[in-house]
C-alpha cells in the first residue's frame, strides 16, 4: 500500500545512492573533482551519462567552461576522498592539493582519470539542460577505463547525513 506524504518525508528512501566523482579542468588548469549523487546512463548507441550538478557550485561554471569531463566510480576505499571533494569548493581550494588521490591522465580528453576507481568515463558535453535548481549535463562517453582488481567495490552515500560506504550485492 502507498500512502502520500511530502517529498521531504519520502526522498530518504532513496538510499543507498550511488556516487561518482566528475573531474574538469577549470580555466586557471586546475583539475576539480566533485562528488555527484545524481547519475545515469541516457544511452547506448552513442554511449551517454549524464550528470546533475547545482547551479550554485563551481564545478558547473568548470564543467560549461571546459566541455568535457571525466566520471569516476569511486571505490569503497575513496569514501573520504568521495566526502572531501563534494563538501569543499573548488572555487576556494585545490581539492586534489588539500586530498591528493592517485590519478592518472585521461587519453581522450584533458582531464584526469581517478587510478583506485572502479570504472572511469571520459565525457565530451553534447548537452545541458537547466532542471530547477541543478544543471543536467549530459556526455558522450569517448574513452571507457576499468579497475583490474576485481575486489574493488563502489562506494555509496548509505544514508542522509553522507554516511558513505560499500554496498556489497549478496546484502541486498
Amino acid at each position: 500500500m502507498q500512502v502520500q506524504k511530502r517529498y521531504t518525508e519520502v526522498i530518504n528512501r532513496k538510499f543507498p545512492e550511488a556516487v561518482v566523482i566528475a573531474i574538469a579542468k577549470d580555466q586557471k588548469g586546475k583539475y576539480n573533482p566533485i562528488t555527484l549523487g545524481w547519475t545515469m546512463i541516457t544511452s547506448h548507441q552513442p554511449p551517454m551519462m549524464a550528470i546533475a550538478v547545482n547551479l550554485n557550485h563551481y564545478s558547473r561554471e568548470v564543467i560549461e567552461a571546459a566541455e568535457e569531463f571525466v566520471i569516476a566510480f569511486p571505490s569503497s576505499e575513496m569514501a573520504e576522498a568521495a566526502l572531501f571533494y563534494g563538501t569543499h569548493s573548488g572555487r576556494d581550494i585545490d581539492k586534489f592539493k588539500e586530498h591528493p588521490v592517485a590519478t592518472e591522465p585521461a587519453v581522450e580528453i584533458d582531464s584526469l582519470l581517478l587510478t583506485d576507481a572502479v570504472a572511469n568515463f571520459e565525457c565530451k558535453l553534447e548537452a545541458e539542460l537547466e532542471t530547477g535548481d541543478h544543471m543536467l549535463f549530459v556526455g558522450r562517453i569517448v574513452a571507457s577505463h576499468v579497475n583490474t582488481d576485481p575486489t574493488v567495490r563502489r562506494v555509496y552515500t548509505l544514508a542522509p547525513g553522507y554516511k558513505m560506504g560499500a554496498v556489497r550485492p549478496d546484502e541486498n
